[in-house]
């Protein structure tokens, strides 16, 4: 009897424990972990609450180079609510966002891009 329970022990530490302490571990070092940082300027459209057990901000920004040209979207993740509601009173107007870029994600839980917004900077003073 205790050597199938000890059997049973050493199946749940080794089937169990070790894979998820393994996929915590590289789930913390992919959210902490910085594969690059900048910034993008260009005009918020579109900033919205999303997710059903993990609530993340998702956003659109249009990169606009010269006029006549055809913009381009850059997508990105914000996750503090003071952020979001920085980037909410801006839209429409141009901004600049201060990134980061995490490569790994090993889900869309912690959001749907790897460019984490962490400040805004509004460039557009007269709108």
């Amino acid at each position: 009897m205790f050597s199938n329970l000890k059997s049973l022990l050493k199946y749940v530490f080794w089937g169990v424990i070790v894979p998820f302490s393994v996929f915590s571990l590289y789930t913390w070092a992919a959210l902490t972990w910085v594969y690059s940082s900048g910034e993008r300027a260009g005009y918020v459209q579109k900033l919205s609450a999303k997710g059903w057990i993990c609530k993340t901000y998702e956003g659109e920004l249009i990169l606009v180079s010269m006029p006549g040209t055809q913009a381009e979207k850059f997508f990105f993740t914000v996750h503090d609510k003071n952020v979001a509601k920085k980037i909410d009173e801006t839209v429409g107007k141009r901004v600049r966002l201060v990134y980061e870029e995490h490569k790994g994600i090993p889900s869309s839980c912690f959001g749907e891009t790897g460019y984490f917004v962490k400040d805004i900077i509004v460039l557009d003073k007269l709108s």
